[in-house]
């Protein structure tokens, strides 16, 4: 059971002026957002990550070069296509406040299910190629470091929480009450029975329960992959 830290870049020069900026070129954190950046990362910095995987756009790469530097050891830095910003086509470098007159608007918000972006992808098409970069990674990080394994997945808002929501068991219609803010981190664990999603759209926080138990007799302890009746002790604990 390798476990998944979702971290959405920090905050950009398009954010802050209310642009959507989709899969523009050049798009940078601004400085709130290398300071959000660095703060993740500095969270981040105790538990011994097996390796992190960004979108190759500029912003995320930036969030995820604060990750890297927090960490004691090298990591394995690697990029997927599949966890790249939805590409919003006709939308893209348009104001939040004029497309919300449009009427593809009321679709997104309320059966994102159906909204397809004029030249550009469908809301279910970029779900479909997240969560299959997300599982894909996630499987290949637990065969290489074992099931104790944490890895970062660097995206966008709208990318982790259709990751969120497909952890969760939401159609994809509710998406839009998660909620994704700029440097947040959300978990996931995937086992054999269910995803677990373990937090969501955090800001601070301690994250040292997220390090792999230490071997006893030769072995890695392991979780249970079962649901706690009663919700469990938290974090440390074995079953």
């Amino acid at each position: 059971m390798a476990t998944v830290v979702l971290l959405r870049h920090g905050r950009t020069t398009a954010n802050a002026s209310g642009t959507l900026a989709g899969r523009l070129p050049g798009v940078r954190l601004d400085d709130v957002g290398a300071e959000q950046a660095r703060r993740a990362g500095e969270r981040l910095a105790v538990v011994p990550l097996a390796g992190l995987v960004s979108s190759p756009l500029e912003r995320c790469r930036q969030t995820a070069k604060a990750v890297v530097a927090a960490q004691a050891a090298a990591l394995k830095v690697g990029t997927d296509k599949g966890l790249i910003e939805c590409d919003y086509g006709e939308w893209q470098g348009r104001l939040l406040k004029d497309l919300a007159k449009e009427p593809l608007w009321k679709v997104v918000q309320g059966q994102p299910s159906a909204a397809a972006f004029p030249g550009g992808e469908s809301l279910p098409a970029m779900q479909a190629r997240a969560v299959a970069a997300v599982r894909r990674h996630d499987a290949a990080f637990e065969a290489e470091h074992g099931a104790g394994a944490v890895w970062v997945a660097v995206s966008h808002g709208d990318i982790i929480k259709s990751v969120l929501a497909d952890a969760l068991g939401m159609h994809l219609d509710l998406f839009q009450r998660v909620n994704v803010d700029p440097a947040s981190i959300s978990i996931v664990r995937y086992t054999a029975a269910r995803p677990y999603v373990l937090a969501s759209n955090t800001h601070a926080g301690d994250l040292s329960w997220l390090v792999p138990p230490r071997k006893t007799r030769g072995r890695r302890t392991r979780a249970s992959a079962d649901a706690p009746v009663g919700g469990g002790a938290g974090p440390g604990t074995t079953s």
